[in-house]
């Protein structure tokens, strides 16, 4: 009988890939990435570095590849072309059993959460624990996934339920959990708070923002929400023309004299979004917007048993 793939321990060789945290300037370095679907080109060419700590939001028009390029990153989509180093490591010609010890530093949350829907939350959240250490007994794994559900703002009992009992802003918090299950260098974020309600994707941003300050994280995140790039991403790239036509500060964006740069960012949304992000300076975001979900735990004291 066929053993389940979630008990599999890495294999030995891969096991010190990636061994303490990283500590260089650069844990993302992409050079010359080309992907393509056939005669179709998404990338040609494409370049960028992501900086240590810093959450680097990623936009660009419908088509230009922004899941491709995550998917890339991540061993998902073998680029035709182009080098990528996470870590220092150039997983674009490795094969799995050697990025094995590199995937568990990194945590993904996809759009929607993509849950198993047969599973638990607590169970979901246990799925990367079981791949990456299951010399773990049950009783801790247990426990380590109720404090990552905790740390995301929902309540404890949510660990218990399934997919189908969440509402969709707690179903994000739980695909979050998950990616956090492994204590991840590196966070990527798909479109997060897409399908929220305003008041639901200020917190999760600002759970975001939390997250990424107290544990040191760096975080990659597709979006297409001004608010989201203006309240908590220290830098943006932006994908045009199958490449990353620009990378820095919405201030520095704004200098660029690229059409759809200046229609994207100096747009009625966006100067909307920048109106929000002043008034939010003065005041406090109150609730999340769903009835099920708690504000995130005050981080600093969960962390350090405060």
């Amino acid at each position: 009988m066929a053993s389940d793939p979630a008990t599999i321990a890495p294999p030995p060789e891969a096991q010190d890939i990636v061994t303490d945290r990283y500590d260089g300037k650069y844990p993302i370095v992409i050079e010359g990435l080309q992907n393509a679907f056939g005669e179709n080109v998404i990338h040609e060419d494409l370049a960028l570095k992501v900086r240590r700590g810093e959450i680097l939001g990623v936009v660009g028009g419908s088509g230009t590849g922004k899941s491709v390029l995550m998917r890339s990153i991540i061993g998902l989509q073998r680029p035709t072309a182009g080098k990528i180093e996470v870590f220092g490591r150039d997983i674009t010609s490795a094969g799995p059993d050697e990025i094995i010890g590199v995937r568990n530093h990194w945590g993904v949350l996809f759009q929607g959460g993509a849950l198993f829907s047969t599973l638990t939350v607590a169970e979901n959240v246990e799925v990367p624990m079981k791949q990456f250490y299951p010399e773990l007994t049950a009783e801790l794994m247990h426990e380590i996934a109720r404090y990552k559900v905790v740390l995301t703002g929902l309540p404890g009992e949510a660990a218990s339920k399934y997919p189908s009992e969440l509402s969709g802003g707690m179903k994000k918090r739980a695909g979050l959990a998950r990616a956090l299950a492994l204590d991840p260098e590196l966070l990527f974020l798909d479109e997060p708070t897409a399908g929220l309600d305003p008041i639901g994707a200020a917190n999760f941003d600002k759970l975001i923002r939390d997250l990424a300050d107290t544990l040191g994280l760096t975080v990659f995140l597709i979006t297409h929400d001004l608010d989201s790039l203006y309240a908590i991403c220290d830098r943006v790239a932006v994908l045009a023309d199958k490449q990353v036509i620009a990378v820095g500060t919405i201030p520095e964006l704004l200098e660029s004299d690229h059409p759809w740069i200046q229609e994207y960012f100096n747009g009625p949304r966006s100067r909307a979004a920048r109106d929000s992000r002043d008034r939010a300076a003065e005041t406090t975001v109150a609730g999340d917007g769903d009835a099920h979900a708690q504000p995130a735990p005050a981080l600093h004291d969960k962390i350090t048993g405060a």
